[in-house]
């Protein structure tokens, strides 16, 4: 059962990081650089309170599933749910403070371009859960 929540929460990661990719940044980007800048603060900040706990939900029950199963596509799982806490952290983290610190006021062509930068580096968030939903459905089969 563990091991089938743990799909359950790789997959709503999933989706939720591809809608951001495919359906919100791409409206967002539609946007005058101040009301992109307005609009990027409220939405990220409920993104990262959706997709953070599901990243570590999703790792702790892949961990448990593996403990109970044995099979390393739980472990696997459970690592690339958890990867996007230190690639956010390292990688996204700087990109969102200084974004967080402009007044909208202030948005250039440089926040667009940040941006974009930041839609790029989600996308390896999407990239990450979608391995996961790999690896859970895997281990889940055999």
């Amino acid at each position: 059962m563990s091991g089938q929540l743990a799909l359950i929460a790789a997959a709503v990661f999933f989706g939720a990081a591809l809608y951001i990719n495919v359906a919100e940044q791409p409206a967002r980007l539609e946007l005058d650089d101040g009301a992109l800048l307005t609009e990027w603060k409220p939405a990220y900040k409920h993104g990262f309170a959706m997709q953070a706990p599901l990243a570590v939900a999703g790792c702790l029950l892949g961990l448990v599933a593996w403990w109970q199963d044995g099979h390393a596509g739980w472990l696997l799982g459970a690592s690339l749910m958890i990867a996007n806490w230190p690639f956010t952290l390292l990688a996204i983290m700087p990109v969102n403070n200084n974004l967080m610190t402009t007044e909208p006021t202030a948005a250039g062509p440089e926040i667009r371009a940040m941006i974009e930068r930041w839609g790029s580096l989600h996308a390896v968030r999407t990239g990450l859960g979608f391995a996961a939903i790999l690896s859970f459905l895997g281990a889940s089969l055999t």
